[in-house]
């Protein structure tokens, strides 16, 4: 039944925000060099490997210089990109990736092999399922970017805090797998980006 709304509302989706796709694809490739979709390998279910898209927010080369976004001092981001990522925008083209089945709407987000292969055998239950665009982590940790920014290593407080914390959870979710948690979720997201 999720994958029936998954497929419904990713295709729905598709549709009617076309002109927004449009409009922020314009605006990205005007503003930097490149392309105005950016995809990148991530880990899905049962540990296989998937490009997952995105709206640019970083200009061309960015991901070279780690994998970590660090808030507002991250000089990699362009200025539409603050925009984008702090409405969720750039995250519009994973629809494409629920229509095709490598994601559902909610899920535990997916992760860089880089992180995956620190996980423990009980952390890794979060491959057990597809990954979602959205998640009680997702909800938790809105401001990761400015935690991160904060933090003299970024990459330690990821792995040591905030990874381990947002795998719990995605493991509330998992527990508790049902249509009426997905649109919870659904609507939390909703909530928070309104806020």
């Amino acid at each position: 039944m999720i994958r029936f709304f998954d497929i419904l509302f990713s295709f729905l989706g598709i549709l009617f925000l076309f002109p927004v796709f449009l409009f922020l694809y314009i605006a990205i490739r005007l503003e930097s060099k490149g392309g105005g979709f950016y995809k990148q390998l991530r880990v899905g279910r049962n540990g296989k490997d998937f490009y997952v898209y995105k709206f640019r927010s970083m200009r061309i080369g960015s991901d070279r210089q780690g994998l970590i976004t660090v808030g507002g001092r991250d000089p990699r981001i362009t200025r539409i990109g603050y925009f984008i990522r702090k409405y969720k925008l750039d995250e519009l083209p994973q629809l494409f990736n629920v229509l095709k089945g490598d994601m559902s709407l909610v899920g535990p987000r997916p992760e860089v092999r880089k992180y995956v292969d620190l996980y423990t055998d009980e952390q890794r239950k979060v491959l057990s399922v597809r990954p979602g665009i959205t998640d009680y982590a997702s909800i938790e940790y809105v401001d990761e970017n400015t935690i991160l920014g904060q933090a003299e290593d970024a990459d330690k407080v990821y792995v040591e805090q905030i990874m381990p914390d947002k795998i719990h959870y995605n493991m509330k979710y998992i527990e508790h797998r049902s249509v009426m948690e997905y649109f919870k979720i659904i609507f939390l997201t909703i909530w928070s980006i309104g806020r």
